[in-house]
């Protein structure tokens, strides 16, 4: 197999979520695609229909038929392909959600095996099962694949009780552990998720973190003038959760706690996005007259930066049962603002770790109501001042998105090709800069 070389890097990234889905694994995937574009890798995409977290198909897509689209001058081609899109995921519906994508998937992929061969085969895990799609497409054209994990889906079915079966929790989890043996790297979001994979299979994991583009997402200093712009009065503190609205996440502490502080005026709960659990939460906060909780659609990216500006305090909440199985996409994004990010993990984790260990947050046990009341109150009162510089300088030094994506390119090119036998290369799952 010959290195390639500037002008024929060709890349098949297999994911279900994409552009121009603007929260979770989709609004990754598509970074990581344009950066690929931008830095004159040819990339072709399969992928969905936008659907991610409105849990339906977003305008002009219809998810009628296969769809076929070619951009950025003919160097992306992504090919879209229809799925069965439930109204109210859950476990079963989920599972035909995912097989129905793999389903249309395999036969677009049939046809691409009559198109030219790419060099690199990127899988996004979730749905797991994709990794097969990878190794099908490898079996009869080549190419390395990387089986990228950005949660730990099998881990968090069982333990959120999304399925209660032993027997098919036994299946899955070898039909996983086949692929991660089969395919050439296997790479995932956080240090945690490493540990948690590596019981799993004795082979080396790369870390190949979430990132961020510093250059869209900084601070900004009219944070009073920015309220403004969204209906709140300048001297007022205002809390946000923005991100998908789900089970994981424990967003009903939010009313809880704006129960608690009615007394405070001048605290403001914002719940911006959407997902299976937004109208029982909006019910809920109708029936309390909660007044002081807001509910907000997901912004567009050209509002982006201002919105998160405008918050004085970020909520990152999630469950213990969630604990090292996911890694909260919207934290790399309030860090780069220069956020101040209020975190729920318990200690030993990789986000309690990663966020004291640097300084740049604020961390509380998961599931404690009167612990969130007092942190917010807190963080609503006191001077964070240095905590949201150490956030910004953190995301610059280490999530930068260039940063990220050619160090990982460039480790596993070293390790496919290298130069001099007897060389171990460094890979992401060590201290690369």
């Amino acid at each position: 197999m010959n290195r390639p070389n500037a002008s024929s890097k060709k890349i098949l990234v297999i994911g279900i979520n994409f552009s121009p889905e603007l929260t979770g694994i989709g609004k990754y995937t598509g970074d990581m695609v344009e950066w690929f574009v931008e830095n004159n890798y040819k990339c072709t995409v399969v992928t969905s229909f936008p659907y991610y977290p409105f849990w339906k198909v977003q305008s002009p897509y219809s998810n009628k038929f296969y769809k076929r689209e070619v951009l950025k001058d003919g160097m992306l081609t992504v090919y879209r392909c229809p799925l069965y899109i439930p109204e109210k995921p859950g476990g079963l519906k989920r599972l035909v959600h995912e097989a129905s994508f793999f389903l249309s998937a395999f036969f677009t992929l049939i046809y691409l095996l009559f198109k030219p061969k790419n060099d690199y085969i990127f899988c996004i895990a979730p749905p797991f099962h994709l990794g097969f799609l990878g190794l099908f497409y490898r079996f009869f054209k080549r190419g390395e694949i990387i089986y990228h994990i950005q949660d730990l889906q099998i881990e968090a079915a069982r333990d959120l009780n999304m399925l209660k079966s032993k027997r098919a929790f036994k299946v899955l989890f070898g039909m996983e552990k086949l692929i991660m043996r089969k395919v050439d790297f296997v790479s995932s979001i956080s240090k945690g998720m490493l540990k948690k994979i590596s019981y799993k299979i004795n082979r080396e994991i790369s870390f190949f973190p979430n990132w961020v583009d510093t250059d869209t997402c900084y601070p900004l200093n009219n944070n009073a003038e920015l309220k403004l712009v969204w209906n709140f009065d300048a001297n007022d503190k205002v809390v946000l959760y923005s991100g998908s609205i789900g089970e994981k996440q424990g967003i009903e502490a939010i009313l809880d706690v704006a129960e608690k502080l009615r007394a405070h005026k001048f605290i403001k709960f914002v719940i911006c996005g959407t997902g299976p659990h937004k109208d029982k939460l909006i019910q809920r906060a109708k029936i309390q007259q909660l007044d002081s909780v807001s509910f907000l659609p997901l912004q567009e990216r050209h509002l982006f930066n201002s919105f998160l500006n405008m918050a004085d305090v970020h909520l990152v909440l999630q469950k213990k049962s969630a604990a090292d199985l996911v890694m909260p996409s919207k934290l790399t994004t309030i860090l780069a603002v220069g956020g101040l990010a209020l975190v729920t993990a318990e200690q030993g984790t990789t986000l309690y770790e990663v966020i004291t260990d640097n300084s740049m947050g604020v961390v509380i046990p998961p599931e404690d109501i009167d612990h969130l009341k007092n942190a917010i109150l807190d963080c609503c009162t006191n001077d964070n001042s240095e905590i949201k510089l150490n956030a910004r300088n953190y995301a610059e030094n280490h999530l930068n998105i260039s940063k990220v994506i050619r160090r990982m390119m460039l480790n596993m090119q070293k390790t496919v090709y290298p130069e001099h036998k007897g060389i171990k290369y460094l890979r992401l799952d060590r201290d690369a800069d």
